[in-house]
């Protein structure tokens, strides 16, 4: 194995989902394709790694749509790392992001939880060092 690819996110509606990490984060797409049954497969990633993306899937079962919002059982899904987490806090906030509470310093780094749309939680950090 040499490096992640894709992570997958269930999603109510793959289009509105979308919009948020590109609008909110400024994620850029990556790729979208729809196939000839219809599936879908859309990735968001952030600009400056687009080789790893979130890859957007609507939940069709009732019990897919349970994970929406809590795929890591309350926890952090994932960590977005930048170089200055004040500055994307501000930024992100303005925009309409959830965060909870304020960018904090811990011996690591500075950080933040924000959720997507749906609650997923995400940790914004800016490590003390090459983290």
């Amino acid at each position: 194995m040499q490096k992640f690819g894709h992570l997958t996110l269930l999603v109510k509606e793959i289009q509105e989902a979308a919009d948020f990490f590109i609008e909110k984060l400024d994620f850029i797409k990556t790729a979208d394709v729809t196939g000839p049954n219809g599936f879908r497969w859309l990735t968001v990633s952030p600009k400056d790694q687009p080789d790893f993306g979130l890859v957007l899937i609507p939940a069709d079962t009732e019990e897919k749509k349970n994970f929406i919002g809590n795929q890591a059982g309350g926890h952090v899904l994932l960590t977005f790392h930048t170089d200055n987490c004040q500055r994307d806090f501000d930024l992100f906030q303005s925009r309409g992001v959830k965060f909870h509470g304020a960018p904090k310093a811990n011996p690591w780094g500075t950080e933040v939880v924000f959720e997507d749309l749906y609650g997923n939680r995400f940790d914004l950090i800016q490590f003390n060092w090459n983290g």
